[in-house]
């Protein structure tokens, strides 16, 4: 029996829970293609599942939702064509047919299906893009969920449009750089918020206009004369949540959105429904997003050329046995 090497999550707790391990090699089904990855990312979301703090979770698993590689077999004469094409894999699965929200069969690749922490995974042949000649493997590895997620958070949801001011928070994030590069690219004035004055300062070198320390006291109404020489927040995109919620709301120039794609520090305590009402604000929820959200992703990326920030890179065998 042919196998391959896979790094394994038996049981949840910590990191140290997951081991590289010999495994059986995915063979193509119809419809399917196996990949022979090149690389693959690491996002919060596989933390979180290490740590138990995932809906739904089975074990073991295979974990790893974005990768890049080689289509080395097919399941299906038709698809012959991919067999060597140089690809990025979607992991936003069986979205629906509601292009506005996902369908109860939505599935985000690695858990339940066995993600890319491998040497090989099968998908459907329609969760395959071609990618980008400009990427290396590396670098396209570190868009599909996170770039998906920014995307559609800053043009499908927020609707955002050259000229406009847009705030995002928490800039070391790998959703909030991203939408950074994106709307840079985009022609909108961007605002960067986060807790550490270097963030900040790599993200001025790399195109925001303006940056807010928001552990410093008083951090928003300090501000608040250098957003308005900026004409004002036009959509702010977030995805901390938590009690700072209400900073960004106030923030927001009169007929603004907020558009929130995660809640990393928790629910707020409460929330301030007469700004929202008051300033004729939207609110408006975001996940990762549909096929097309994704393939219009990946060539606004190769159309502007935007390179990913890889800060390591590791081998399949630096994970223990």
């Amino acid at each position: 029996m042919k196998t391959m090497k896979a790094v394994v999550l038996r049981e949840i707790g910590s990191i140290d829970k997951l081991r590289l391990e010999e495994v059986s090699f995915p063979g193509a089904a119809e419809g399917q293609a196996v990949v022979a990855l090149k690389a693959a990312a690491l996002n919060h979301r596989d933390w979180w599942i290490v740590q138990g703090l995932y809906a739904r979770i089975r074990l073991p698993t295979i974990l790893g939702s974005d990768g890049a590689g080689m289509v080395q077999q097919v399941g299906s004469d038709q698809d012959a064509h991919w067999i060597g094409k140089k690809v990025v894999i979607n992991p936003s699965m069986n979205w629906g047919d509601n292009p506005r929200a996902q369908g109860n069969e939505y599935r985000i690749l690695g858990m339940p299906d066995s993600g890319t922490l491998a040497e090989y995974v099968a998908v459907p042949v329609e969760y395959l893009v071609e990618k980008p000649e400009y990427l290396s493997m590396e670098k396209a590895a570190a868009i599909p969920l996170a770039g998906l997620t920014a995307y559609r958070a800053l043009f499908v949801q927020g609707r955002l449009q050259r000229g406009e001011t847009v705030l995002i928070s928490g800039i070391g994030g790998g959703v909030a750089s991203l939408a950074m590069e994106m709307a840079v690219h985009a022609g909108a004035r961007v605002v960067v918020t986060s807790g550490d004055s270097k963030k900040i300062e790599q993200a001025l070198a790399r195109g925001a206009a303006f940056g807010i320390a928001y552990r410093k006291e008083n951090a928003y109404k300090q501000a608040q004369a250098d957003l308005d020489r900026l004409g004002g927040v036009d959509l702010v995109v977030d995805g901390a949540g938590g009690d700072g919620i209400n900073e960004l709301l106030g923030t927001l120039k009169p007929g603004g959105r907020l558009v929130v794609y995660g809640a990393t520090a928790g629910n707020p305590s409460s929330i301030d429904l007469r700004r929202i009402f008051w300033k004729q604000l939207t609110v408006q929820g975001s996940t990762m997003g549909t096929a097309r959200d994704f393939n219009n992703m990946v060539r606004y990326f190769d159309r502007h050329g935007i390179q990913p920030v890889v800060d390591e890179v590791f081998d399949l065998s630096d994970f223990p046995r």
